[in-house]
């Protein structure tokens, strides 16, 4: 779905990414592990288009897409989270979700004047999309409340049905789980395997908590200084002396990781 070639990103004297490729298979959960300064999130920036690369190439089923803008590349059917959630906390949850909704119609004010008809069409369309989504992540109880008065863990699910709003073909999650309860990262690991099993749905994950990758992930790619050092399952990465190495500074570790 998704494939990196040779990217290279330059901050001043920093290379923060260096001749970084890898493939995000399609109809997968793929995980993007490393340490800290990994080039981690740079590579998502990339890939979203909130970073340009100094040299390489972002393919995006098929496409390439490293001109693009990042509406162009929500267009094509790309969609991110963010660490930290990125709410209209004055909104509420449903209006939060129909913000986030592809709105052709909508977006031209002549439409809205002169074709009421189907800008109305479209705006239900939203609207009863935008409520089966808060269905779907169980989220009925809190429709109507005011986004910025919800836990983490809530804003988080708020995050992950924005991105859902436009029915993309792939969505980045970047630290999904930092700073919620467990009950509700179990919710959340239950709803993000639902998507990729009965929608198809392919998801690439930042995450440090590797028993979480191991519930959700059927790959692991490991970044370190800026450029991928392996991938493989989670017990193979776990177990790779290279990223105990990368993650510790020693075998003493290998417990922990």
């Amino acid at each position: 779905m998704i494939r990196l070639d040779k990217i290279c990103v330059d901050f001043g004297g920093l290379r923060a990414v260096d001749h970084a490729s890898f493939e995000i298979g399609a109809g997968r959960i793929t995980g993007l592990i490393g340490p800290n300064g990994a080039g981690k999130t740079t590579a998502f920036n990339v890939i979203a288009g909130a970073v340009r690369p100094t040299s390489g190439r972002v393919i995006l089923d098929g496409r390439d897409i490293t001109r693009l803008k990042p509406h162009q590349r929500a267009a094509a059917g790309l969609a991110r989270t963010f660490q930290i959630p990125h709410e209209f906390d004055r909104l509420s949850v449903l209006e939060n979700l129909m913000a986030a909704a592809s709105a052709p119609e909508g977006e031209n004010v002549i439409n809205v004047i002169f074709r009421r008809g189907r800008y109305a069409a479209e705006e239900r369309e939203i609207y009863d999309t935008a409520r089966d989504t808060i269905r779907l992540l169980e989220l009925e109880h809190v429709i109507d409340e005011k986004a910025g008065n919800l836990s983490g863990g809530q804003k988080k699910l708020v995050e992950l049905g924005r991105a859902l709003m436009r029915k993309p073909k792939v969505v980045l999650l970047d630290e999904i789980g930092a700073g919620i309860n467990r009950t509700l990262l179990g919710k959340l690991a239950d709803k993000i395997l639902m998507l990729n099993r009965e929608r198809g749905l392919t998801f690439c994950l930042i995450e440090h908590d590797l028993d979480y990758v191991s519930k959700l992930c059927d790959h692991v790619l490991v970044m370190a200084q800026g450029t991928l050092l392996t991938e493989g399952t989670v017990e193979a990465v776990r177990n790779d002396e290279r990223v105990i190495e990368a993650y510790f500074g020693g075998g003493k570790y290998e417990a922990r990781l």
